[in-house]
């Protein structure tokens, strides 16, 4: 698994909120230019919400140009980031533009450049996994795939957040769909999600086009989901209360 990054002038670089998703810019490519930062901060929060804190291990599946990493590196522990990127270029260039070369230095982030974990032969005994607008591009051959893969990953207590685009059929399709978008029922993931031994519930939890979804192991603990609005407010209700 290579760490290598390119030191050169990034590929791409400004807001791009000219262009449309899809096109060959760093923001661009991985969603509306205009929602960089939006989803950046819709994803942190909904993760530091549901429980996140320093010391746990993320993967971010299809991180791109570190939409997301950009707010979980420098908050995580040392090595404790890890990415699933088969476009490089984008992972550069997200260093580049939004990170930094020190915060790579500081914090040890790690990546892989293919289109599945099979870097990873180990368990990452991962504590969350988060597929922000992955499972909206894939076939049900690819969330399975996915899925199989991330719950080898994760710890018996963890949970993978993922969005997907709820329709009334469900795409028949295999493979990578993109920038195109499919769709599917919520009680097909469901289904697929029991095959891997993971519970599937959709979270009250707002996106500007997708809808969020958790997948979790059978020990994960609900009591943030559960019985009212997922909110800063409970989880940090929550940490005091089992710190006293």
């Amino acid at each position: 698994m290579t760490q290598d990054f390119s030191m050169a002038e990034p590929r791409t670089k400004g807001l791009a909120l000219h262009l449309k998703p899809g096109d060959e810019h760093y923001r661009a490519y991985v969603g509306p230019p205009k929602d960089y930062d939006l989803v950046s901060a819709m994803a942190f929060n909904l993760l530091t919400c549901l429980g996140l804190r320093q010391h746990h291990r993320v993967l971010d599946v299809g991180c791109g140009s570190l939409r997301i990493g950009r707010l979980l590196i420098p908050y995580l522990n040392e090595s404790h980031y890890i990415g699933v990127e088969p476009n490089k270029w984008l992972v550069d260039d997200g260093i580049a533009n939004e990170l930094g070369m020190d915060l790579v230095r500081i914090k040890k982030p790690r990546f892989s450049f293919r289109a599945s974990m099979c870097d990873f032969k180990d368990s990452l005994h991962l504590d969350y996994a988060i597929a922000q607008s992955i499972f909206s591009h894939c076939g049900d051959d690819l969330i399975r795939q996915w899925l199989s893969q991330m719950s080898f990953h994760l710890k018996d207590d963890a949970a993978i957040v993922a969005t997907f685009l709820i329709g009334n059929e469900d795409y028949r399709g295999d493979g990578w769909v993109y920038p195109g978008c499919v769709r599917y029922k919520p009680e097909t993931l469901a289904g697929i999600a029991a095959e891997f031994g993971l519970d599937f519930r959709v979270l009250d939890w707002s996106h500007p086009r997708q809808t969020w979804a958790l997948f979790s192991k059978r020990c994960y603990d609900t009591s943030l989901i559960d019985g009212g609005p997922i909110s800063w407010n409970r989880f940090v209700a929550k940490t005091v209360k089992s710190n006293t």
